[in-house]
């Protein structure tokens, strides 16, 4: 049965640095009608993720800003009511770019996938299978590459594309060393996620240790963070080594431009490629990573966390969680 309305959650202010609950609001809307070419999809998780900060600020981005009074944009996944598209029919379960919001109607466009592992819970399709899974699978097989014995570096090593990484960089054979904000989060890299090496970034001792895990450099760096610890890991750098830049969590503003050690003579000297890398330039990869992470989670070779916040009210702070480092795992919003 379709509703006539809806709850959605819309942005209601610009913020300056990392979105919190002042900035949107929670409101009652029609759903409108089907166009030709559009879904009304019912949502059971919307997805909560670190690019949604980029979303909604007013420095130039990788995607146009929410404008303010849109529905925050975001990742869902949730059942077909209605269609009219002839690849879509109700039942089905979908994943795409749906938005904060309780029903969607939406074009068929904006749908990634028909969600088809039924052995696994729905909400991993916001997770270790989707952005986050593509991210670090198509970030680990196609530009890091690592071969095997090669030391593998990633921050934010106990989050939701970081322990995607390491696994994935191990089970080919790589030692793998976890960067993690304190250490609960880097003993989780060794104890739940595989890591050879756990470090708090925090300690007072932190570039100490980075030296003392990687005695002969490294040789790839998936770089979520940027900011201190991406200096400390630059300087540990190997010859023909290789940095994938993924995020830059660590900068809280990018206005005014921050500054720090330079690193073209590092990058020079040690001859190292460094690639700027957005999922969005690998959704050719997406079945084929979907269909490999799914394996092997199956088979027990591939480990995820999730945290669940219950109900759209939630909504509003999640985005600050993840920048306050208040989550425990990939952030979903359960709806029903």
């Amino acid at each position: 049965m379709t509703p006539a309305t809806t709850r959605q959650v819309v942005l209601v202010a610009r913020p300056e640095d990392v979105p919190r609950p002042e900035h949107f609001e929670i409101r009652q809307a029609r759903v409108p009608d089907l166009a030709e070419g559009q879904l009304l999809v019912r949502n059971d998780y919307l997805s909560v993720d670190p690019a949604m900060r980029g979303w909604v600020s007013p420095v130039a981005n990788y995607a146009e800003p929410v404008a303010i009074g849109q529905v925050m944009r975001s990742f869902a996944v949730g059942e077909v009511l209605a269609s009219r598209h002839p690849d879509h029919q109700p039942g089905d379960v979908v994943m795409g770019l749906f938005g904060w919001t309780e029903h969607a109607v939406v074009d068929a466009t904006t749908v990634w996938r028909t969600v088809t592992e039924t052995d696994l819970p729905r909400s991993l399709s916001l997770g270790v299978l989707g952005l986050n899974g593509l991210t670090g699978w198509a970030g680990v097989h196609r530009v890091l590459r690592p071969r095997p014995g090669s030391t593998v570096v990633v921050s934010t090593a106990a989050g939701a594309v970081g322990s995607v990484v390491g696994q994935l960089a191990a089970d080919l054979g790589a030692r793998t060393v976890g960067i993690a904000g304190g250490p609960t989060k880097a003993a989780r890299c060794v104890q739940e996620f595989g890591y050879d090496v756990g470090l708090d970034y925090r300690a007072p001792d932190f570039p100490d240790q980075l030296v003392e895990a990687t005695p002969e450099g490294v040789d790839h760096y998936f770089d979520n963070t940027s900011g201190p610890v991406t200096d400390a890991v630059m300087a540990r750098l190997a010859p023909h080594s290789s940095v994938l830049v993924c995020g830059t969590a660590a900068i809280t503003s990018w206005d005014p431009w921050p500054t720090g050690p330079r690193t073209e003579r590092i990058i020079l000297t040690r001859r190292a490629r460094v690639e700027g890398f957005l999922a969005f330039d690998h959704l050719d990869a997406l079945q084929d990573a979907v269909t490999d992470l799914a394996d092997k989670i199956r088979t027990g070779r591939l480990t995820y966390r999730e945290h669940v916040l219950r109900g759209l009210d939630q909504a509003p702070g999640a985005i600050a969680m993840l920048y306050d480092g208040a989550n425990d795992g990939k952030l979903v919003i359960q709806l029903r």
